[in-house]
């Protein structure tokens, strides 16, 4: 076994690189600062009840100025908020416009404590996609926001309670639960059609005595962020979300282009006895993300893992690769594919004939999940972010969260675990790829806070299962991340 280090990766900004986002944003600005076709000024579509309206138009009203920091001993873990306006950070601006929002009245929500969980996310769900359908024909806003009362922001609780009955089993015999519908992602499949990304506010956001209990035990309260890194993770989203690009992997001009894609299974909602379906998530070094959509995998008695056909994995990274021409005009030099099981055989010969085909000659496969294994560090604070583990010349553990120099502390709550890598198939050396999933963790949209647990691949793609589950297959799917984050 091998022990190493990997320094943390920078990001490229505006007009200069850093390690950290808020740092990099206040002192470079976003990466597209002298583009001309940045959101400069992002029209906001509120739906929600008088009191939530009003009550995220002030919050964003105070937003365009300061937010002081948190007083804290690692000063540069809690920043101040510089503001969201024409001078500052961003150099945009947010508008919100009488006829920009569109009122739900409290009763209607009132009536929900009458139904079941999943009947009140169904009507919760119709409402907003009402309102937001009334302010997309009307108004065309940039970013729909959906400011949710208190009674929808506890229907997005995990809650062990289950209201649907009949449990069910996959072809492998396993107990396989009635499924909860979840609020957020049921309203973002729906919504689909309305072709504009979608922003949930909680009541906590603007206010802090509206903090959700969690479920299980009400004695404890979640913890809450304190208001100027709510401010930067909320104004980073919707500027991502309005067409800014943020920042961008900091990429050398002798390395190859490459593409980072992201493959990950979901089962539908229509049939949880069904086999996983897949979904890959294409990414460039900007971070422009597009979904893909795959068909339904084998599943494999001997690991118990879901696998792709040959033609399956090619067809579904073709896919990928037809949508990244489209949109950037040319293909990457390299691809290299991240999944949260291990390749098999007949998944690497699709992939790779897929980019064979179109004249790509260099691969990596990398499978990627949680491990168990820990390592223990002397002193007070955990192993360090970075900390690189090699178990022999394919198995590799590599700590993405952990202590921070930067920080001068470990931000987490929990002793860190690391992430195993195995490299089905790889050109790079084990460190470079473990390099690179170090710096997509820094590529998240809606957190910034660079410690991120997985790269933005398997993120992305986990996050988009989670919504394309309640998409039927011959339904069109929108191929922005944006739309799905």
């Amino acid at each position: 076994m091998k022990v190493d280090f990997l320094q943390e990766p920078e990001l490229e900004f505006g007009s200069g690189r850093h390690i950290d986002i808020r740092f990099g944003l206040m002192n470079y600005g976003p990466l597209d600062l002298s583009s001309g076709a940045r959101p400069e000024r992002i029209r906001l579509g509120i739906v929600g009840t008088p009191e939530t309206v009003e009550g995220i138009e002030e919050w964003f009203d105070r937003c365009r100025q300061e937010i002081q920091a948190k007083a804290s001993r690692q000063p540069n873990l809690f920043i101040r908020f510089p503001g969201f306006n024409d001078d500052e950070c961003f150099r945009a601006s947010i508008v919100i416009e009488p006829r920009l929002k569109r009122i739900i009245s409290q009763q209607e929500f009132t009536k929900l404590a009458k139904l079941n969980h999943n009947d009140a996310v169904r009507e919760s769900v119709q409402m907003f996609l009402d309102g937001f359908s009334h302010l997309v024909q009307n108004a065309n806003p940039d970013v729909l926001i959906g400011a949710v009362p208190m009674s929808v922001a506890e229907l997005m609780v995990a809650d062990e309670e289950v209201d649907e009955v009949g449990d069910d089993q996959d072809q492998l015999g396993r107990r396989v639960p009635p499924h909860r519908l979840d609020f957020h992602d049921l309203l973002k499949s729906r919504a689909m059609g309305l072709r504009k990304p979608i922003q949930i506010v909680l009541p906590s956001t603007y206010d802090v005595k509206k903090l959700l209990p969690r479920r299980r035990d009400w004695i404890e309260t979640r913890r809450l962020q304190d208001e100027a890194t709510r401010a930067w993770n909320i104004h980073t989203a919707i500027y991502y979300k309005a067409g800014g690009i943020p920042w961008r992997l900091a990429r050398e001009p002798s390395e190859l282009t490459s593409c980072y894609v992201g493959i990950s299974f979901y089962r539908s909602i229509e049939s949880s006895s069904r086999l996983l379906t897949s979904m890959a998530e294409v990414f460039n070094e900007r971070g422009i993300g597009m979904v893909v959509r795959g068909a339904s995998p084998n599943q494999m008695t001997e690991d118990r893992q879901p696998h792709l056909s040959e033609s399956d994995a090619g067809n579904l990274l073709g896919l990928g690769l037809d949508l990244y021409r489209e949109e950037h005009r040319t293909l990457p030099a390299r691809v290299v594919v991240h999944k949260t099981s291990r390749f098999d055989d007949a998944e690497i010969r699709g992939f790779s004939d897929a980019m064979k085909a179109r004249q790509i000659d260099s691969e990596d496969f990398v499978s990627i999940s949680k491990s168990l294994t820990r390592l223990l560090r002397l002193g007070a604070y955990p192993v360090l972010r970075g900390t690189l583990l090699e178990l022999d010349d394919k198995n590799h553990l590599v700590y993405t969260r952990g202590s921070i120099d930067f920080f001068s502390t470990y931000p987490g709550m929990y002793i860190p675990r690391p992430l195993s890598l195995y490299c089905d198939k790889a050109e790079q050396t084990p460190k470079s790829l473990a390099k690179e999933i170090l710096v997509l963790t820094k590529m998240n949209w809606n957190n910034t806070q660079f410690d991120n647990f997985f790269p933005i691949t398997v993120e992305a793609s986990r996050r988009v299962g989670d919504i394309l589950k309640y998409v039927d297959e011959i339904t069109p799917v929108e191929p922005r991340y944006s739309y799905y984050m």
